[in-house]
């Protein structure tokens, strides 16, 4: 079984639809019934899904198809209990021999259970090997919580596994004070710092388009160690749910992008079209591979580990327990954390108050205060709410 897509040759609706994931069986033709559900799912349905999203399922079916390939399973085999079906069987491979995370395993299994179900409404098989029961899920934001409570009744699959919510994993000041002065390379460190000082996600931070960078010194409003308010649009660069949002970039973090944007960049950049900031030493746009390579092997070299997960976290949980412990900074600091992540609820940023929160107060005064003192971000906020911020009114066209 191998898993490819779609490149420009391929037309759907009278659309090219390059990306588009095809699982093949050993004679290299469409695997059925993987194949017609992929394409009932990411085309027929007509829903407006990212490219993204299209790997996703594809990756995440053509992991259960391969596992029925390896172990000469057929999908729709027959089953005496729920028990003893086959995505029961896929389901405790991943939890007892791979041992892989809950999350991981759920999302997965929720693509799996989804092909059942369209596969049963087809008359593909008799029943489906899964229950869904009735939950109540708690803590939900929905036009009717001050009447339900903030509780809501779903339905959830037997299949899945209980999930746990884990603590964000993030670095301590000095930590990112010891990695950042290892990094040699420019376009690392600024990739680095558009996650750890912007709050950017990785694939935000290796597509940030050269058209938003300038050169702050000759905008005569901003001040030296202002925060700089930019604009991000997704028909400029990757952004989830494609959503837009106005970041704040640091005024000196904006000076290291224009001067290597004039001066080592145009060295890279010959031959290339990438309109991303950053390019590696080949003069390539960063690939989501090559992102993750760059701060593993940071984390190698320091001797902690670094993820580009963790420096997103480092710079919520940092900045937020610096909004919570300044009160003249007249921010409300999870609203503001929320609009800088680009989170659709405020229930996602909230992981990080949980985190603040179990930090004993002598080590959550060193940490703000070290932070601080590394990125002078406590004035830049100040003045950042004191004021409108000049910025960058709209990407190329």
């Amino acid at each position: 079984m191998r898993l490819v897509f779609s490149t420009d040759n391929f037309v759907y609706g009278g659309r090219v639809r390059p990306g588009f994931p095809l699982i093949l069986n050993d004679e290299m033709k469409p695997a059925q019934p993987f194949h017609s559900y992929l394409r009932f799912r990411l085309l027929e349905q007509g829903r407006a899904l990212d490219i993204k999203t299209w790997e996703a399922y594809g990756r995440r079916l053509w992991d259960f198809s391969r596992f029925l390939h390896d172990n000469d399973l057929a999908w729709d085999k027959e089953f005496s209990s729920y028990g003893a079906s086959v995505i029961r069987a896929y389901r405790d491979w991943q939890v007892e021999d791979l041992c892989l995370e809950p999350s991981t395993v759920n999302d997965r299994l929720k693509v799996v259970g989804d092909f059942y179900c369209w596969a049963h409404t087809r008359g593909l098989v008799r029943r489906i090997p899964f229950v869904e029961r009735d939950v109540v899920v708690r803590g939900v934001e929905h036009d009717f919580a001050h009447l339900t409570g903030g509780r809501m009744t779903i339905g959830r699959s037997d299949l899945l596994v209980d999930e746990w919510t884990k603590e964000p994993v993030f670095l301590t000041a000095e930590q990112i004070q010891v990695a950042r002065s290892t990094i040699r390379a420019t376009p690392q460190r600024i990739l680095f710092d558009l996650m750890c000082r912007v709050g950017l996600r990785a694939v935000e931070a290796r597509t940030f388009p050269l058209a938003y960078v300038f050169d702050p010194a000759k905008r005569v409003a901003l001040d030296r160690g202002a925060l700089i308010d930019v604009p991000l649009h997704p028909r400029d660069m990757e952004l989830k749910f494609k959503k837009p949002r106005v970041v704040h970039v640091p005024y000196g973090l904006m000076e290291e992008m224009h001067a290597y944007s004039q001066f080592e960049r145009n060295c890279r950049s010959v031959g290339s079209e990438s309109k991303a900031l950053l390019l590696t030493a080949c003069g390539n746009a960063y690939s989501k591979g090559s992102a993750y390579k760059a701060m593993r092997d940071l984390g190698r070299k320091v001797g902690f580990n670094i993820r580009p997960l963790m420096l997103r976290h480092s710079y919520a949980i940092h900045t937020l327990l610096l909004l919570r412990s300044r009160p003249d900074i007249k921010l409300e600091p999870l609203m503001y954390i929320r609009d800088r992540l680009g989170h659709r609820s405020v229930h996602t940023t909230m992981v990080y108050l949980k985190q603040i929160e179990r930090l004993l107060g002598a080590e959550a005064l060193a940490m703000l205060e070290e932070f601080d003192r590394m990125y002078e971000v406590g004035p830049a906020l100040r003045a950042s709410n004191q004021r409108a911020i000049p910025s960058r009114q709209s990407g190329p066209s």
